[in-house]
């Protein structure tokens, strides 16, 4: 496909879903080729969620070809899956601005465009909220169809399982698509994944049957008495046949599995399912990159794809960079568990997203991907805790919201030395407010018991590792997405004292308490203060929980001006517990300015510009910290620096 010359000759004529409508059946094809293409060439240029797109293009194009968006709702899970959804409802010529700064978002938005009925991004979501909008649908006394679209590694999710037991129980018109491509990220595991291989391969019973009731028919007379004999034998004979029993016992009816990639079944299939008025799952079986045989062949590599060559799928080359803050853990767990058998390494179907890999394969019986189940991942780390090892669960700053409440009841409210290793903390890009992971320092501080930290580079990360092991209590180590400072890595571990920061330089006028990646641009900024005749303290604070009380408030009494810095949310942040400290212990008359993330949701854009907008780069900590100086310094005549400073509350910026 990559190959191909590109005729977009169909495509370009598709502008809604209408004008699909007007197609000919045997041009379903074509459309579903070009569609393709488009995506394939579209994404070499600028990145994103490729390989599960191409795995659905004619689902998509069968759906709105039966289907009547946005009336009917459509209703997909994840959004790694719609961008062909996007393209065939108005969006193709904006395509090119696919997840960049004021361009269209990489996940279904209903800000964006009517026809993406429900914001998704988070795996599992869409059952639920398929079956709220059926219901909605008949208390209003309308008539139209709710479909939810998910995948077989969002299927394993606990609000899926959730979803499908109240479907099965209201019995609403709702027709479930279950995507089957054996893939989430990395490949899915678990029972239900066994389950869904089961029936894919295994048709036997329907058969059978089939050929039973034939046979007993042919009878003469007492054919049908036969056969009400027969019926209870045969169905006995389901619990080891039937394709979707467990979905036929959960009161759903059940269809498939079919080829995903078959256009005129899936038409036919969907026609006819249209008429059902019980809730149905179709089970069609796909493959994830379908279409284009580099992606095909590397479904993990191609799930996200930086840019590449449309024609040949190789990653256009990047200038050598330090290692990845996820790398380095990834080393840094595998050094520790070669000298600790009590670590163990638990993720939620991210083998690769966390660095994981190789330690999975050096300590497979220590490595525990539980799926999409951040919840159960959680509990059951705290279960592995109360035997006396030390797990460490891998989960990113966005999808660790997920197990908020198994982090306080079943780890913190027990006490456990469960290590949280927090990724993709702060603001992460292309994938936008659904995936910033900017509320973590405000949701973890709260919990009592738990120990917050976070490095300023990729050295301390491996230091923080290792402490937070070795402290048998929860604790948290939240750290960036992408690469490092570049800074030497020492051989051996340290072990950090806990709530103790950092002093790294020393000045008269103010101090900046930086937190983690925000460490180095508060270097930068205090360098550009100091040409300005601002004398300015530089603090690795280390630590969000606990404090390292004693340093602040020797900094507080001995300086005019506290700043905080922090890539987190500013309310109940890291500076809100400096905030905090300063009230109980009556110091009000430090001037204290918070920097940190702004109280909206951070669209989707590159890191830098992101941080330059929000001014949490070097030149934004510089001039807030400048303007505020400023405006509370009135130097007058005989008097000191200190003594001429207007008295204000604490300010955030």
């Amino acid at each position: 496909m990559g190959e191909e010359a590109m005729d977009f000759s169909l495509l370009s004529k598709i502008d809604s879903p209408a004008d699909i409508k007007r197609l000919e059946r045997q041009q379903l094809g074509k459309l579903a080729d070009e569609l393709r293409s488009f995506m394939i060439h579209t994404i070499s240029k600028t990145g994103g969620h490729l390989a599960s797109s191409l795995g659905t293009v004619e689902l998509t194009v069968a759906l709105h070809y039966v289907f009547n968006a946005p009336e009917d709702q459509l209703v997909w899970d994840v959004g790694h899956q719609a961008y062909g959804h996007k393209i065939l409802t108005g969006r193709r010529d904006q395509f090119q601005t696919l997840r960049q700064y004021e361009g269209i978002s990489g996940f279904p938005r209903r800000e964006e465009s009517i026809y993406d009925a429900f914001n998704v991004a988070h795996a599992s979501t869409s059952i639920s909220a398929a079956l709220g909008m059926a219901v909605a649908r008949d208390l209003a006394k309308k008539d139209f169809h709710v479909v939810a679209i998910i995948g077989d590694g969002g299927l394993t999710g606990g609000i899926a399982l959730e979803g499908i037991n109240q479907a099965g129980h209201l019995q609403r018109k709702l027709l479930i698509i279950l995507n089957d491509n054996e893939m989430s990220i990395s490949p899915n595991v678990g029972a239900i994944a066994g389950y869904l291989n089961r029936i894919v391969t295994g048709q036997v019973y329907n058969r059978f049957k089939k050929e039973v009731e034939s046979m007993l028919l042919s009878v003469p007379h007492i054919g049908k008495r036969l056969l009400k004999i027969a019926k209870d034998m045969v169905d006995a004979m389901k619990t080891f046949m039937v394709p979707g029993l467990l979905f036929h016992e959960l009161g759903f009816d059940y269809v498939g599995p079919i080829n995903g990639h078959h256009l005129e079944t899936l038409v036919d299939t969907l026609e006819k399912l249209k008429q059902n008025k019980a809730p149905t799952i179709l089970h069609i079986v796909t493959k994830k990159g379908k279409g284009w045989s580099v992606a095909e062949s590397a479904p993990i590599k191609y799930h996200g794809p930086t840019a590449y060559d449309p024609k040949t799928g190789v990653f256009y080359p990047t200038p050598p960079a330090p290692p990845s803050y996820t790398s380095v853990f990834g080393k840094t767990m595998i050094k520790l568990a070669q000298q600790d058998p009590k670590i163990v390494a638990i993720t939620a179907a991210m083998l690769e997203g966390t660095g994981l890999v190789q330690f999975s394969k050096e300590f497979p019986d220590r490595c525990f991907d539980v799926g999409i189940a951040e919840q159960h991942g959680v509990t059951f780390a705290a279960g592995l805790a109360t035997q006396g090892f030390k797990p460490v669960a891998a989960i990113y700053s966005t999808f660790l919201q997920r197990a908020y409440d198994q982090l306080i009841h079943d780890v913190c409210l027990m006490d456990l030395p469960v290590t949280f290793a927090i990724d993709r903390a702060g603001i992460v890009g292309a994938d936008g407010p659904t995936h910033n992971g900017l509320y973590d320092v405000a949701y973890l501080r709260t919990v009592p018991n738990m120990i917050v930290m976070a490095p300023k580079d990729e050295n301390e990360l491996q230091h923080m590792i290792y402490t937070a092991v070795q402290t048998p209590r929860p604790t948290a180590v939240r750290y960036p997405r992408g690469n490092g400072i570049g800074v030497k890595m020492d051989e051996q571990f340290r072990l950090l004292e806990l709530g103790k920061a950092e002093m790294l330089q020393d000045g008269e006028d103010c101090a900046i308490l930086a937190l983690g990646t925000l460490v180095h641009p508060s270097l930068k900024a205090a360098e550009k203060l100091a040409a300005d005749g601002i004398s300015a303290s530089v603090v690795n604070a280390r630590f969000v929980k606990p404090l390292d009380e004693e340093l602040i408030i020797c900094l507080a009494t001995e300086k005019s001006f506290l700043i905080t810095v922090e890539e987190a949310a500013l309310m109940g942040g890291f500076g809100s517990a400096v905030m905090e400290l300063l009230e109980s212990r009556n110091l009000q008359g430090c001037k204290l300015l918070r920097i940190g993330v702004p109280d909206r949701l951070i669209p989707h854009g590159s890191p830098s510009l992101l941080h330059a907008k929000y001014g949490i780069d070097a030149d934004g900590i510089y001039e807030k910290i400048k303007a505020f100086i400023q405006d509370h310094y009135s130097p007058k005549p005989g008097r000191s620096r200190k003594s001429g400073l207007k008295t204000a509350p604490a300010r955030e910026a």
